[in-house]
């Protein structure tokens, strides 16, 4: 609907996990190095967390296509609502698996002599569960069984859980004390700060066409990433509606009001504050404060 008007030749700010898109920051690469040396290393258990929005799909994606070019048997469990005999039909057919019973011992054997036929050509495999936090107890405990499949030196099956941090909670319940202490390696996905906001803003601008010209201004930018808090779905958001609106009103770049009015469309205009930072001085507080009532009051102003 917009793009001709601003020059794009797709949507920017697609909601769905792209890898394409995926704006790498040194943070996003380290924890994509981990999840890679993880699963080349042959450590077993990988988990992945992060706040609702913070591009952990987008990375699994990433990770996915990595593992695929490389010829790795990967299972991508996506549906935390299965009960523990549909979790295994669903990862045994992931990896093309063909098991005709379903006694659990039976497709146990089959598995591990499947696994142990592609470690002794060099081969491995990697089971990937997104949403895991809504995974049940029962679920989580068969996950756990599998990392039981190994060599006297080396797990066969490679395993990387994701989650929102509620997973961290759940894992640190008493039950799930074994499951917990087999993670060998931990990653999380973190908000964007403001320059790396710029940044994501621009790049994914970028690779939908733009041609360099400003799109949005600088002020509906730093709009964008105080609604947002720095959480890529909704900058996306912000700036898919920031977009449509700004083209209803013929308004190229897009105005710091427009952001305004989408935040408040979607009851983003009352943010948290933030945290105390226990390292920070009093100077340094008081500063935050000021910056933060500085911009507030610039919000406020009539256009």
């Amino acid at each position: 609907m917009y793009k001709k008007f601003f020059g794009l030749k797709e949507n920017p700010f697609n909601v769905n996990p792209d890898p394409r898109f995926l704006f790498s920051t040194a943070h996003t690469e380290e924890t994509l190095a981990t999840l890679t040396y993880g699963i080349q290393r042959r450590r077993g258990f990988i988990l992945l967390t992060g706040e609702v929005g913070t591009g952990k799909t987008t990375l699994i994606n990433k990770l996915l296509g990595w593992l695929r070019r490389q010829r790795v048997a990967t299972s991508f469990v996506f549906n935390p609502g299965l009960d523990p005999n549909q979790f295994f039909d669903y990862m045994l057919a992931d990896f093309g698996l063909n098991i005709e019973s379903r006694q659990k011992g039976q497709m146990l054997m089959k598995l591990n002599k499947w696994l142990l036929e592609r470690y002794l050509v060099g081969g491995t495999a990697v089971l990937i569960v997104d949403e895991a936090q809504n995974l049940s107890a029962e679920v989580l405990e068969e996950i756990r069984l599998l990392t039981n499949l190994e060599t006297s030196t080396e797990k066969l099956l490679q395993i990387v859980l994701s989650g929102q941090p509620e997973l961290e909670e759940k894992l640190s319940r008493p039950e799930l004390r074994q499951l917990r202490q087999r993670i060998t390696l931990r990653c999380k996905t973190q908000p964007l700060s403001l320059e790396e906001t710029q940044q994501y803003v621009a790049t994914r601008l970028r690779i939908a066409g733009a041609d360099g010209q400003p799109i949005f201004t600088p002020e509906a930018v730093e709009a964008v990433h105080f609604y947002s808090q720095g959480i890529p779905r909704v900058i996306n958001l912000l700036c898919e509606h920031g977009l449509i609106g700004a083209f209803a009103e013929q308004k190229n770049p897009v105005p710091e009001e427009r952001i305004q009015e989408v935040a408040s469309e979607f009851k983003l205009d009352v943010v948290d504050p933030p945290p105390p930072a226990h390292s920070a001085d009093g100077a340094q507080l008081l500063e935050a404060f000021q910056t933060l009532a500085t911009f507030m009051e610039k919000m406020r102003r009539p256009r």
